[in-house]
């Protein structure tokens, strides 16, 4: 199939799907055009083109977008393999993918898409890993069922969100009794211990400065994880870590005991939420919770910065949560 935009027409709107690149999406996402919900940040064009850049499926790179008249009301960044579509991504490295739609224009763009991608001789669409509450299994799911396709969904994973109130204290009395004296306990035994600072590395410099402590903590942590960071997945976390913390995007975070680092993880700060994306600890301090305490201590420090949500895959934080003060999201593929 051979990635190309036609002119559709759908009662008085004339609707056009054309072909796009990664420049002509990073000038949408840098100009905000026609508002569009930019919602996923595993969809902005950085995340996009670094992935794509990498890991070079053996699919046709196919970024479509669709237009009523002279308006621009969606995105979709596909990748084509004979008759099988999907979304752009892969679950290894991307939480979840999403569509980038104009608000109140989803099911025009849904039903102007999946016509499109018939009349090119698509016959399946995959989705990937998607959130419930995304454009794709909203509104594209009903708009399949409309075309008499059979819609297939199974879950795959799930993710750890919390609502974060104002203050770090209002965090803690959301917890039982029992939960906040244990985090207490733990800093306190941490502090005990020596000399504690938990910095961030957020401007470009900084993150340039500090990823190789980063990997190699990450590395040390597990050997699954040590076997995951190959040669090209490194040279990916080193790609999107520069691409995002130019864009104020990325954040790394260590936790330090005297001087040494103890543990990190890797953030992402985006629309107000605060995604936990990797960690590493030394084993050497294992014995004092220093992988737990450094997301512990990053959900502070969230917190402190006005974020309004707080999202990560990472199961060690859920012990040190309530019910009431969390939601668990499902994943669900496509």
């Amino acid at each position: 199939m051979e990635c190309a935009g036609t002119k559709l027409q759908k009662t008085e709107n004339r609707l056009h799907v054309n072909a796009e690149t990664f420049e002509t999406l990073a000038g949408y996402w840098r100009e905000q055009r026609s508002n569009l919900h930019w919602q996923c940040l595993f969809v902005i064009p950085a995340w996009l083109t670094v992935w794509w850049n990498v890991f070079r499926p053996e699919s046709e790179q196919c970024l479509l977008s669709v237009s009523e008249g002279s308006e621009l009301i969606g995105i979709a960044p596909l990748m084509v393999n004979n008759r099988t579509a999907q979304l752009m991504g892969s679950p290894d490295v991307c939480d979840c993918l999403d569509v980038i739609v104009a608000p109140g224009k989803e099911q025009l763009f849904c039903r102007a898409l999946l016509d499109h991608l018939r009349t090119q001789g698509i016959s399946t669409l995959e989705l990937g890993p998607v959130r419930p509450d995304s454009t794709v299994y909203i509104h594209f799911l009903g708009a399949a069922k409309n075309f008499s396709r059979e819609v297939l969904c199974t879950e795959e994973d799930v993710v750890l969100e919390l609502p974060l109130p104002a203050t770090w204290d209002a965090f803690l009395n959301m917890l039982a009794a029992k939960e906040r004296h244990e985090i207490r306990r733990k800093l306190r035994r941490l502090e005990e211990a020596g000399r504690v600072d938990y910095h961030a590395a957020e401007d470009i410099t900084a993150v340039r400065s500090e990823l190789d402590t980063f990997l190699s903590l990450f590395r040390q942590n597990r050997a699954d994880k040590a076997a995951f960071m190959t040669g090209k997945m490194e040279y990916f976390f080193r790609s999107i870590a520069e691409e995002l913390a130019g864009a104020d995007i990325l954040k790394l975070f260590f936790l330090t005991l005297n001087n040494e680092p103890a543990a990190a993880v890797m953030c992402f700060d985006y629309q107000e939420t605060r995604y936990l994306y990797n960690n590493g600890y030394n084993e050497r301090f294992s014995h004092f919770s220093v992988g737990l305490l450094s997301k512990v201590l990053n959900i502070k420090e969230s917190i402190e910065r006005k974020a309004q949500k707080y999202i990560s895959t990472v199961s060690a934080v859920s012990q040190y949560r309530s019910t009431a003060a969390a939601s668990n999201c499902e994943k669900a593929s496509g």
